[in-house]
């Protein structure tokens, strides 16, 4: 099966980027983006000199329980740089997104619980929230994540939106919020 199909039918439409995106960004942005793959993995994800930030990560049914995305991250760990990534909120109609956070926590990522990520599916027109997540080799603050995913969401997820979907994608500052007050973590009901 093709890379984009294993994606494809493993992520919500909500949170996939076309074929024709990623393939373009795979060849047009080569200097940050990257995808690796194997039979049973799909790795996309972008790698700056700060940070890297997961864009997809796949593992097939088969291979799960094997140790194969700890090695996935840990390969990401090894840069010695920030990771950030977005998850979906836990879903109790949906067993994955539970045992996504459940492996997240257990990499020893963090909830970036001060940002807010909520953007609109230029497939579904429904809005998404987002949950951030990090791992750092030091103390990294939110709002280093938090400068780390405007620059994501500019250079990755909005690259050539209107080419791609027809219209853009809201512009960071309706997406991206910073609300200190929030206080819940949802790497702790997990």
């Amino acid at each position: 099966m093709h890379w984009y199909e294993k994606l494809n039918e493993y992520f919500p439409i909500e949170e996939m980027k076309s074929k024709e995106h990623m393939e373009t960004l795979l060849k047009e942005r080569s200097d940050i983006y990257y995808k690796e793959e194997g039979p049973h993995y799909v790795l996309m994800y972008v790698e700056t000199e700060d940070f890297t930030f997961v864009d997809y990560l796949f593992v097939s049914n088969e291979a799960r329980g094997e140790g194969l995305g700890h090695k996935l991250i840990q390969k990401l760990k090894d840069k010695n740089k920030p990771i950030i990534l977005e998850v979906e909120p836990v879903n109790y109609e949906d067993s994955d997104t539970e045992k996504r956070l459940r492996f997240y926590k257990r990499e020893g990522f963090r909830h970036a619980k001060s940002i807010g990520y909520r953007r609109r599916s230029l497939v579904t027109n429904e809005v998404n929230g987002m949950e951030i997540l990090y791992w750092a080799p030091k103390n990294a603050s939110e709002k280093m994540v938090y400068e780390a995913m405007k620059k994501t969401y500019e250079m990755i997820h909005t690259y050539k939106d209107k080419l791609f979907y027809g219209e853009q994608y809201e512009p960071v500052e309706e997406v991206l919020t910073i609300n200190k007050q929030n206080e819940q973590d949802v790497l702790k009901r997990v």
